[in-house]
């Protein structure tokens, strides 16, 4: 059972993806096909590779404010390991959705000695950080372009008191399992709160950071970077020169939405980053070109640094 759970967790997000890639094929035709190829073919990868030194930018500064979270908890990893480790969580996250953060977590124990549950705790706690981020993003591409972004999300077919009355009914029995929990004796249950103990600890490692001014302007630079990755790329294809901001922040947001979906964004991210572009009157072809060229930049940026980084963090820490 625990193997094909595992399995589905695997093949699933990859037919997400492989279902997208034939949607995209099946509303073009081979005329649109052959235009999408030629944008493609004539963009200017100047500015595709421009965005994914940004890309690598918001890598470092996220492995550098890691370690802003880590110094409470007494741990002092070197810079190199942290950037490594950010490194193949990313390139992990190619493969399997989510493993990425384990990984991470599970480097820094091999290498640095942080424990797994602690460093992990951290991970979630800058998790959450991303995730007030994003949200953030998501308001200003509502008020930016309210309408067509509802339209997106079926925003309209939510039933806000049915789903208000199952996050209480879920809260309730989280505190009921939880006392029981905590009330529990057993020797399997102080090791899982142990375990959780730790998590804890690293997630609320952000409070006791002594570096809270440099933590957040790490934060406004890595959002920044990511902004930055998407917009310069609307110069490597000339119809999408002169898109506004108005029309690339909902882009990036549905983009940055759809990632999780499927492997690293497989299929499913230039679909959607597309249609939202066709929304704002760019062609059908130059906005799947964009879409594909975004998200190749990105995933073969992951690929060739996460590869790398897989090699060197052995070799850099042969002595351990």
């Amino acid at each position: 059972m625990k193997k094909a759970i595992s399995l589905s967790k695997k093949i699933i997000p990859l037919l997400i993806g492989v279902f997208f890639i034939y949607l995209s094929y099946q509303n073009t035709t081979p005329e649109d096909r052959q235009n999408i190829f030629k944008y493609i073919k004539n963009a200017d990868y100047r500015f595709v590779l421009l965005s994914a030194f940004f890309g690598i930018l918001s890598h470092i500064s996220r492995a550098v404010r890691w370690q802003y979270l880590l110094a409470p908890l007494g741990f002092r990893p070197r810079t190199i390991n942290s950037v490594l480790a950010v490194l193949i969580g990313y390139f992990s996250n190619l493969g399997i959705p989510r493993s990425g953060e384990l990984l991470r977590a599970t480097a820094m124990d091999r290498y640095e000695n942080i424990p797994f549950q602690k460093g992990f705790g951290t991970v979630i706690a800058e998790r959450v950080v991303d995730l007030i981020l994003l949200l953030l993003c998501i308001l200003l591409a509502l008020g930016l372009q309210y309408d067509m972004i509802k339209g997106y999300l079926n925003l309209k077919d939510l039933n806000f008191i049915q789903t208000g009355l199952s996050l209480i009914i879920l809260v309730m029995v989280f505190f009921v399992c939880r006392k029981f929990f905590l009330q529990s004796t057993h020797p399997i249950t102080e090791k899982i709160k142990h375990f959780f103990q730790g998590i804890w600890e690293g997630m609320i490692s952000i409070k006791y950071m002594k570096n809270k001014g440099l933590f957040i302007a790490h934060t406004v630079f890595i959002w920044t970077m990511y902004v930055l990755m998407f917009w310069i790329v609307k110069f490597s294809i000339p119809e999408t020169e002169s898109l506004g901001i108005n029309a690339l922040i909902p882009a990036f947001v549905v983009g940055g939405l759809s990632i999780s979906a499927t492997n690293g964004g497989i299929g499913i991210y230039p679909y959607s980053v597309s249609l939202v572009l066709i929304a704002f009157g760019i062609s059908k072809e130059s906005s799947l070109a964009f879409g594909w060229i975004m998200w190749t930049c990105q995933t073969l940026m992951v690929v060739t640094f996460g590869a790398m980084a897989f090699f060197a963090l052995p070799l850099i820490n042969r002595q351990k």
